[in-house]
């Protein structure tokens, strides 16, 4: 079968869907080889992810990967969810076609996008380095 029984779910079934009329945190990204957009929104009270939601628009794998990778930060801190990896979220949806691992990644990089947001927006120091691809003219150590 191409698609876990898990993928179907969160694709029939996403969780966290809509938006968060003034988020603490958006995160917008989007994949122009494949035409996904993704668009994550938090709400952090102490530190907590208290509310996470998606609209994606895209295939039904980056629905699934946007529906999996809120409900595995919802409730965690900040800095967990930064940790939150696109591996992570294969795992959690028992694996996806290789040439749909794109999606995942996609979706660790909208939660990324978001708490960058969410740390602009609260004046909150962050190791910029975290949001670096290694595909910039910055000045970070890609090795």
């Amino acid at each position: 079968m191409l698609y876990s029984e898990k993928v179907m779910d969160h694709f029939r079934n996403p969780r966290n869907i809509g938006e968060i009329v003034n988020a603490d945190g958006v995160g917008e990204v989007g994949n122009a080889k494949c035409g996904d957009i993704m668009r994550m929104y938090i709400k952090v009270e102490n530190n907590i992810i208290t509310d996470v939601k998606f609209k994606t628009f895209g295939c039904g794998s980056a629905i699934a990967t946007s529906s999996i990778a809120t409900e595995l930060i919802k409730g965690k801190p900040v800095e967990e969810a930064l940790k939150l990896t696109n591996q992570a979220v294969v795992e959690a949806l028992d694996g996806l076609p290789a040439y749909k691992l794109h999606c995942s990644v996609l979706a660790e990089e909208a939660i990324k996008a978001a708490v960058k947001d969410y740390y602009i927006k609260h004046n909150i120091a962050y190791d910029e380095s975290l949001y670096c691809a290694g595909d910039c003219p910055c000045t970070h150590n890609h090795e």
